[in-house]
């Protein structure tokens, strides 16, 4: 087989000085006025990367400089494919690494609060529920008839916080975070009182939300949400309520809250 030599010497002459730079309508027009063949020209757009203008003019351009149909089909080609790959480099690219969500050890179904740095489990204390009625006043509120109230012994929460307080709220398998409450506590001198409208019971009237107070969790984890409560929270006492008590034919049963106390 014959080869012929003036035609291979000028591919090697025309890739060396063509391989830095990107290909482009004058560069397919001399690299066709060269002598190339149609495959060669195609060989050289296929794998070398290329910006070609194919307007009008400019197709009515290349096809009097010569370049066959063929070439000029290839070009479209490249220039179609171009932005089809870049489209497609950002879902190829490695997808971010996740933020490490720093946990207690050893977690269970709870809420924790962050002290010195460390995870700190926020012990729940009991709630003794009763329906309006029963029991005379919340702090220096009147009990509408009909209202569900909680009553915790003793004056004030084991757990004392200072504001800014960081809460962790890891709940039971198929429980949201919107089913727990962030309540206030009324103090008494040897008890705590609140009303509410869950905890499973659901005698509503007026009021009965007086002491609730809007908090949002951020879920870090399966069934764990982050709670951040800000200083304008101020001193007090305080619990998340938990859902799932229920009332008893007496009108009185016993639930658990996690209690804290904001300190001045």
């Amino acid at each position: 087989m014959r080869v012929r030599v003036p035609v291979i010497l000028a591919v090697l002459f025309l890739g060396a000085a063509w391989a830095q730079q990107t290909l482009n309508n004058d560069a397919i027009i001399k690299m066709v006025k060269a002598g190339l063949s149609d495959d060669l020209v195609i060989t050289s757009i296929k794998g070398q990367a290329g910006s070609y203008s194919t307007a009008t003019d400019d197709l009515i351009a290349l096809k009097k400089a010569g370049v066959s149909d063929k070439v000029i089909g290839a070009m479209m080609m490249a220039n179609a494919a171009a932005p089809a790959a870049g489209a497609a480099a950002p879902a190829a690219a490695a997808p971010a690494p996740a933020e490490a969500v720093d946990l207690p050890k050893d977690m269970e179904i709870g809420v924790y609060y962050r002290k010195a740095g460390q995870w700190e489990e926020m012990l729940p204390e009991v709630v003794n529920w009763k329906t309006g009625g029963v029991m005379k006043h919340i702090a220096t509120a009147g009990v509408v008839k009909g209202d569900v109230n909680g009553h915790i012994q003793g004056p004030h929460s084991r757990n004392s916080l200072s504001l800014p307080v960081e809460a962790l709220i890891y709940t039971p398998e198929g429980v949201a975070i919107t089913e727990y409450q962030l309540l206030h506590l009324h103090e008494n001198t040897d008890n705590r009182e609140f009303r509410t409208v869950t905890g499973g019971v659901m005698h509503v009237s007026g009021g009965a939300t007086r002491d609730m107070i809007p908090f949002e969790g951020k879920k870090v984890a399966p069934r764990t949400y982050k709670v951040l409560l800000p200083a304008t929270l101020g001193a007090g006492e305080f619990g998340f309520l938990p859902p799932g008590g229920s009332m008893s034919s007496s009108n009185t049963s016993l639930g658990k809250m996690y209690t804290f106390r904001i300190l001045e």
